[in-house]
């Protein structure tokens, strides 16, 4: 019954998961990043406020006791508003960065600072007028609206007590100097907007946890899904496996292009075969051109029979070069030796012809 109905039963592959990656289709909440952007404001200020009071008062001060001698022009006029803008940029510039750096972490960790390569590419529904009015009006959009009023209660009635606190200050009721007025706020505040960050803290963690649960629904498979998707893995599979076999078939006529031209071929007798070749003034070891085992070995075999290429039984050599040795490599330095062996037995047997190729090169 739940194959006829598509129910999604099965849990999503690796192909799946990494797509949905690409798409941006993870577990994230818009909360966390307020909550992280909000908390990262509130640091920053904790950090610089006092340098940036101190600021403020000196411009305050220094502007409101000169103010009568304040010269009324364009161009002052001009002057003070830069100065004012280097004032205010200064009193702000930690807040924007804290705000910014906590901004991009959140999001950071919400994505695993991975990037979502199809998300970023431009989509005409996220700047339609139609599709925007649907997303307004949706069911999604009235969920978002009841979870903004369950926070804004949830806020409210955490802050109450200490809002009502800071109503009930005497500093209302008394004339205080400026410092006792700053102190007061700065205290009062963060009374308050750590209330608001515990409180929009267990908000964000349920809604991440939501998101979290409900991304993992949305990316299930059908079964009939996962038999499309094992389908188009084997096929893959098949393509490589099919250009491996070709890349194979390509080295081994290659390989087998170089028997003729081999000083000796060394065999098992019959299970491996291993074609050396070496010249003194270009090699400084003999180098394997071709090995092989069975079909391959015969082939081997075959073609140096045919090109009059010494061949010679020597199991344990052949065993060792075709074990240790690559094809175009020189042969280990441990073989040394025994191949050496065996080509001065070459060399001895067949001076003649060895003697007329090297006279045929010079």
């Amino acid at each position: 019954m739940s194959e006829q109905l598509g129910e999604k039963t099965e849990q999503p592959t690796q192909r799946r998961l990494e797509e949905a990656w690409s798409n941006g289709q993870f577990a994230r909440s818009t909360e966390v990043q307020t909550v992280v952007v909000l908390g990262g404001g509130f640091m920053a200020l904790m950090f610089s406020g006092r340098d940036t009071w101190q600021v403020l008062v000196r411009t305050m001060g220094g502007t409101l006791g000169h103010l009568h001698e304040v010269p009324m022009s364009p161009a002052a006029i001009q002057g003070y508003l830069l100065k004012s803008m280097l004032v205010v940029g200064y009193c702000v510039w930690p807040v924007l960065c804290g705000t910014a750096i906590a901004g991009l972490l959140a999001g950071g960790m919400q994505s695993r600072f991975r990037t979502a390569s199809e998300a970023l590419r431009f989509n005409w529904a996220k700047v339609n007028p139609m599709e925007g009015f649907k997303r307004i009006f949706s069911l999604n959009s009235g969920q978002t609206t009841v979870i903004g009023l369950l926070k804004l209660a949830v806020i409210l009635g955490l802050t109450y007590n200490v809002i009502c606190q800071v109503l009930k200050d005497p500093i209302f009721l008394s004339p205080v100097d400026l410092s006792r007025v700053s102190e007061f706020m700065a205290n009062s505040s963060s009374r308050i907007v750590l209330r608001i960050l515990f409180a929009l803290g267990v908000v964000a963690a349920l809604d991440y946890g939501y998101q979290f649960w409900k991304t993992s629904q949305d990316l299930m498979m059908t079964r009939e899904e996962l038999k499309d998707e094992v389908k188009n893995s084997e096929g893959n599979s098949q393509v490589k496996g099919q250009m491996r076999r070709r890349r194979q078939g390509m080295n081994k006529r290659k390989m087998l292009l170089e028997v003729p031209n081999a000083d000796v071929v060394v065999t098992n007798p019959t299970h491996l075969a291993v074609a050396l070749r070496y010249d003194r003034k270009t090699m400084r070891a003999p180098r394997v051109v071709a090995k092989g085992s069975r079909l391959n070995a015969l082939q081997i075999r075959q073609i140096a029979t045919q090109h009059q290429v010494p061949i010679i039984e020597n199991k344990p050599l052949a065993r060792l070069m075709f074990k240790h040795a690559r094809v175009g490599e020189e042969i280990p330095a441990a073989l040394y030796a025994a191949v050496a062996e065996v080509l001065a037995w070459v060399y001895r047997v067949n001076a003649y012809r060895y003697y007329r190729e090297q006279t045929a090169t010079t």
